[in-house]
């Protein structure tokens, strides 16, 4: 391949510190990949997970190993294919898609078979505090139909009920990122059944899931850090209904369709997930947010600075990047 890789790191300021139940932060780190052949560049970016082991500098390592394979003149995508699903082979998948809708003058929704991205409901996340701190971080956007709720194991039903008070015409993600266990899920029930719930995200800690199966609950349970590609989603499928499918997860745009297809294959919804990310992450992932159940997609939202011409949220609805944001030939960003 002539293009040559090129890859930062950056930290991406939060405009409020994002809370879940395994720690907070004030930024985002993120990887950028950048494919460059004269005048022609794709972009993607993907966001390291330490719950998976990585770290921005791991994933700038592989991906610098990559673009080695490229300088060499290997395939762009048997060099994307060779990475290990998760964040680095995210941003090579994201870079690539991009690069050769505007080297080939085909968008990606062209070469998809799919409608352009249009504006969709999406998730706004109210983040782990006090009870009174949450319910005011939810009646600030009430207007919002759709809030994901995070959650641990102290006092769930209290801060619970306290976003439902503050946005009470929300429908409600409840998402403990796998801090509770079994007995904490069950007590939880009566209050999940009387509030507005659409869904409970990975309750349990990944490897303790199999508790989950055949278990009747009053929303549906969705799979978040038990799920990563599309081989994970048939062990699942007797333990949850839904799948959050991020292409962090799945390494990428090509890896996360191939994962909805999985489970929608199976009679499971989809979840169309993100990291707190700029719109360079999200941009790819509308096509996931398209074919999806629901969609939590307020990465950008968090960031005091998005990137110029990216996607904005408004009253709870994901508008798309500007035209030549990302995956649209003859444009550069």
């Amino acid at each position: 391949m002539s293009a040559r890789l090129h890859v930062r790191i950056e930290k991406l300021a939060l405009k409020a510190p994002f809370r879940i139940s395994r720690g907070a932060k004030t930024h985002a780190d993120v990887v950028v990949a950048e494919l460059r052949d004269g005048d022609l560049l794709g972009r993607g970016e993907c966001v390291p997970y330490a719950r998976y082991g990585e770290t921005p500098r791991s994933v700038a390592d592989q991906l610098a190993a990559a673009g080695a394979r490229l300088a060499a003149g290997e395939p762009g995508r048997e060099v994307a294919a060779a990475l290990p699903s998760g964040a680095a082979a995210n941003a090579l998948d994201c870079a690539l898609w991009d690069f050769e809708a505007r080297r080939d003058g085909v968008s990606v929704a062209e070469r998809l078979g799919l409608a352009p991205p249009a504006p969709l409901p999406s998730a706004v996340t109210v983040g782990l505090d006090t009870p009174e701190a949450m319910r005011a971080a939810a009646a600030a956007v009430a207007d919002a139909p759709l809030l994901k709720v995070k959650l641990d194991a102290d006092g769930p039903a209290e801060r619970l009920l306290a976003v439902a008070e503050g946005a009470p015409h929300a429908r409600l993600i409840v998402d403990p990122n796998e801090g509770w266990t079994l007995p904490v899920l069950l007590r939880m029930a009566d209050v999940v059944a009387r509030l507005n719930v659409a869904m409970v995200e990975q309750p349990l800690p990944a490897d303790a899931d199999a508790a989950l199966a055949g278990l009747a609950f009053p929303a549906p349970l969705c799979a978040d850090e038990a799920a990563h590609t599309a081989a994970d989603v048939a062990r699942l499928a007797d333990r949850y209904q839904v799948v959050n499918v991020k292409l962090d997860k799945a390494g990428g745009l090509t890896g996360a369709l191939a994962m909805a297809a999985r489970a929608h294959d199976l009679g499971m919804d989809v979840l169309a997930g993100c990291m707190v990310s700029s719109s360079l992450s999200i941009a790819p992932a509308l096509f996931i947010g398209a074919q999806a159940a629901a969609a939590d997609l307020d990465g950008p939202w968090w960031l005091t600075q998005d990137r110029a011409g990216g996607c904005r949220i408004e009253r709870g609805v994901l508008w798309p990047p500007q035209p030549g944001f990302w995956g649209e030939p003859g444009l550069r960003p």
